[in-house]
């Protein structure tokens, strides 16, 4: 699925060449199942928890309306704050959720078909006029739910790490030292992050 992306980046990159060796293909898939409002939502429930604790407070906020698979805008703005907090959301999340809810109703949220058709850094823009969505957020989506091929998220502590690790013998790499090098692993940026998350992951188990 992308073979165009490993030979360019192999190419492009001698270091990058012997992680894709050692990890192996690529399996970045996107998951496109979700609305951009769904993705939104679940992202902004990850925030600073684990994953597992995310998707737990996540099942008792969708249990507040069974009557649905996962609740709408129309349904969170008719949820008291109460039942979102007693459910497990901060008062932060409470308020980007229905931020995010509010702005999906008025169209600032694009639908799947408006989003598909346009920039990244349009969609970036448009969404981090949110509550609670900053560009970590909007990059995670574009990633793992549109699937954006040329995506670099320097904010991201994972592939920051992983790149440090990896050109930089352990030494923490600025964000800046990572977009500049990034620039070699163009159109297929979202990719070579992929490889930064597992070399981090690699190193650990190397442990």
């Amino acid at each position: 699925m992308h073979e165009d992306a490993l030979e360019h980046l192999a190419t492009s990159d001698k270091t990058l060449a012997r992680i894709i060796a050692r990890i192996g293909p690529c399996r970045l898939r996107a998951d496109r199942r979700q609305t951009p409002f769904e993705a939104l939502v679940e992202a902004v429930a990850h925030q600073q928890l684990t994953g597992k604790a995310a998707q737990t407070i996540l099942g008792r906020v969708k249990a507040l309306h069974p009557h649905r698979k996962f609740p709408t805008p129309e349904d969170f703005l008719a949820t008291h704050d109460d039942q979102l907090r007693a459910a497990g959301f901060s008062r932060a999340k409470v308020a980007a959720v229905k931020d995010i809810s509010t702005k999906t109703l008025g169209g600032v949220v694009p639908t799947p078909r408006e989003m598909g058709r346009m920039e990244d850094a349009e969609i970036v823009e448009r969404l981090m006029t949110i509550r609670g969505v900053g560009q970590w957020t909007v990059e995670m989506l574009l990633i793992f739910k549109l699937g954006r091929p040329d995506v670099l998220p320097i904010g991201d502590y994972g592939v920051l790490k992983g790149f440090s690790l990896s050109y930089r013998k352990g030494i923490m790499a600025k964000p800046a030292e990572l977009l500049a090098h990034g620039e070699r692993w163009r159109p297929f940026r979202s990719v070579a992050a992929w490889y930064m998350w597992r070399a981090l992951e690699w190193d650990r188990r190397a442990l």
